[in-house]
């Protein structure tokens, strides 16, 4: 590793790298944690469960589940080597155990069976009629007070639990269950149950019913429909906390005033979910980037004169779509660093501090897994028909990340959400119009910040504007502005977390690099405002005429740097060992010539 690659991998992991993402790197380094895309899918999912008791035996499972950054750096890595073990992963340390060791402990819900692996953990939130109104769940618990038992019933074909990993492979199984708490008829809300789901054998025990789903694009996970009839629960299966507390007699105590907070307190896990979604999504992002930058270096094709062949990078039309790209991945995992950040070290007893990290990460989550999911399809075109290739990793990365675009909450409905929150915040006052050059990296960032306010202003007047008396058409009126004022509030934010690390970059090069893809990102977003900023005279005649020249300028500089820029993802050697794309002799890899 280069003086530069070393400088950029520093920024990109930061200053806890080893203890936050040395562990995860060099499970990623065993070839034995890759996935085989060429194995059948039951085989697949196997490995999958093998991978993820590999990895339980060489970490701590209760200081993983507590810690959003060590989460969040595991599905960074997990994600380039096998999908299927990001999902298990996310699902035993952040919503089953995570949500465990948030709750109420009792001794007679000992962990150590789900810290040792003996049984793996699954979270049943999610029903067949109910996604984002999550709210609406119809899965009940009954409470019986003569003996203090619990049942878990599931009341008609629209409450089955939808997608959970509950089918036979891995060994023996237990969920957290969300589900309507009932004491003597009276619906308490949803709270969550602690329910064995399988034996030793896998099969499902007396009263539940697994059904797999249709095999998916992708890799493969066990995902099932699941269903309760009448299950008997201990007292202790019940989940409890300050959000609520159930007495012998059936009197629920609750610090929370609505049914719906004390929902969204029990299955609070999700907001470090959303950072794991977005974790893999950047992760996924640079594998693909780094696999296309290094097949356009040795990819050649002839060049003007017949008896010349150059690689397929000396192209503009092929090197720029991929600086833009790794402009975008740069900025995206500085912008989720920030988002982890914040959420890890939020003040839990300050509900505004926590509100607004919680919509950090929902907006960061959003971005990132659209983003990322724009550079697999672009780096895939960039690869041509080698990038069509399972083998060659592309296509998993490309059916993965819709995953992650819908897993933690529907990207849309958490931006829906976002935006609503910001155009109830307070009207700032009218800013001086930006002043200075598009090369000035403030000037840059005034302008983006200029979009994002002038989006939601207008979506503020469309809200005004609507007829009166019907919330849902008034909304509609404000939406799409709203939701583009969205966009424009996380390109700042991306664009800002970017230029920290340009300022913290302790070599020239590296700073000037950073710089350029800096510059690049923030242009191609100016651009795209350019309408709007040029309406309100923020973008003046002068300003647009340098856009297209320092873009390019940008481009040319970082054309002649991209090994360093993605070998600073610091990706191991196992990784570039199964995709025969990523080194010269890829032709070999399909066997000798006749």
């Amino acid at each position: 590793m280069t003086a530069i690659t070393a400088e950029l991998s520093r920024l990109l992991y930061g200053p806890d790298r080893e203890h936050v993402h040395g562990p995860w790197r060099r499970l990623a380094a065993d070839p034995a944690m890759h996935r085989r895309p060429e194995t059948p899918e039951a085989e697949q999912i196997a490995a999958s469960y093998r991978r993820l008791k590999h990895l339980n035996a060489h970490t701590d499972p209760a200081a993983l589940a507590a810690d959003p950054r060590l989460l969040a750096a595991l599905h960074e890595w997990t994600a380039v080597v096998d999908g299927g073990l990001t999902v298990l992963a996310g699902i035993h340390y952040n919503l089953f155990l995570g949500t465990l060791l948030d709750h109420d402990p009792t001794p007679k819900r000992p962990l150590d069976e789900y810290l040792r692996m003996d049984r793996t953990g699954t979270f049943l939130c999610t029903e067949l009629g109910h996604g984002n109104d999550a709210a609406a769940l119809e899965t009940v618990v009954d409470y019986d007070r003569t003996d203090r038992s619990l049942t878990l019933h599931t009341p008609g074909p629209s409450a089955r639990k939808f997608m959970p990993n509950t089918g036979p492979a891995g060994g023996p199984k237990s969920a957290v269950v969300a589900a309507r708490l009932r004491v003597d008829g009276r619906d308490h809300g949803i709270l969550l149950v602690l329910a064995p789901l399988t034996g030793d054998d896998g099969r499902p025990l007396p009263g539940i019913t697994v059904d797999p789903l249709p095999q998916r694009p992708g890799s493969p996970v066990d995902h099932c429909l699941t269903s309760f009839d009448r299950v008997r629960l201990p007292y202790e299966a019940l989940l409890t906390g300050a959000h609520g507390r159930l007495a012998d007699d059936g009197t629920l105590t609750s610090a929370l005033g609505s049914k719906r907070k004390r929902f969204l307190a029990a299955i609070g896990r999700v907001t470090t979910g959303k950072l794991c979604m977005s974790a893999a999504a950047a992760g996924a992002a640079r594998a693909v980037l780094a696999t296309a930058v290094r097949y356009a270096q040795h990819r050649e094709v002839t060049g003007a004169r017949p008896d010349r062949r150059i690689p397929v990078w000396a192209h503009r039309t092929h090197h720029g779509p991929l600086l833009e790209g790794l402009a975008t991945v740069y900025a995206m995992t500085a912008l989720h660093r920030a988002a982890v950040d914040r959420w890890a070290g939020r003040d839990p007893a300050d509900p505004e501090e926590s509100a607004a990290a919680e919509r950090q990460v929902a907006v960061t989550k959003g971005w990132v897994t659209w983003r990322a999911r724009d550079l697999i399809i672009e780096a895939r075109e960039r690869c041509g028909a080698q990038g069509l290739l399972p083998v060659n990793g592309i296509t998993a990365y490309a059916a993965d990340i819709e995953g992650t675009v819908t897993a933690e909450g529907d990207n849309l409905a958490l931006w829906a959400k976002a935006a609503a929150e910001l155009m109830l915040e307070p009207e700032p006052p009218a800013a001086a119009p930006v002043t200075g050059g598009l090369d000035d990296p403030t000037v840059r960032q005034d302008l983006l910040r200029a979009a994002a306010r002038l989006r939601l202003a207008r979506a503020r007047t469309l809200l005004r504007g609507a007829p009166a008396g019907d919330g849902l058409r008034r909304w509609n009126a404000a939406a799409p502005e709203a939701l583009a004022a969205v966009t424009a509030r996380a390109e700042h934010d991306a664009a800002d977390a970017l230029l920290a690390w340009a300022d913290a970059a302790r070599d020239d090069t590296v700073r000037a690099l950073l710089l350029d893809l800096h510059r690049l990102f923030t242009l191609r977003r100016i651009d795209a405002h350019g309408t709007l900023l040029f309406g309100a005279g923020e973008l003046t005649p002068e300003r647009a005429a340098d856009l297209h020249r320092l873009q390019e300028r940008s481009v040319a500089r970082l054309a002649e740097h991209p090994l360093a820029l993605v070998d600073a993802f610091d990706l191991p050697d196992a990784f570039y060992d199964r995709r025969p794309i990523t080194g010269p002799a890829y032709q070999e890899a399909f066997g000798p010539t006749a």
